[in-house]
């Protein structure tokens, strides 16, 4: 089972969200993407713009909590920034 660990971008909000789910990126994607109740349904337009794969469901959610606990946005943009440019 493969799980992950993602961030999702918001144009319309200008906001990221940081989550984990042993589902596939895109199935996950669409349910952010869908009509619902929460922090991601105050838009519509969310983008995967990192990722990283895990074994387990337990690694991923320790790095999401991780990432969490940052709370800077600056460094969660050279996250993903470092990453795109390898």
């Amino acid at each position: 089972m493969s799980c992950f660990l993602y961030i999702l971008h918001s144009k319309t909000i200008d906001s990221y969200y940081i989550g984990s789910t042993c589902d596939e990126l895109s199935e996950r994607l669409r349910k952010h993407n869908s009509n619902h109740k929460g922090f991601t349904g105050r838009a519509h337009d969310w983008s995967i713009v990192y990722f990283e794969k895990y074994d387990s469901k337990s690694d991923a959610l320790k790095r999401e909590l991780q990432l969490k606990k940052w709370k800077n946005r600056k460094r969660i943009q050279a996250l993903i920034n470092d990453h795109s440019s390898n």
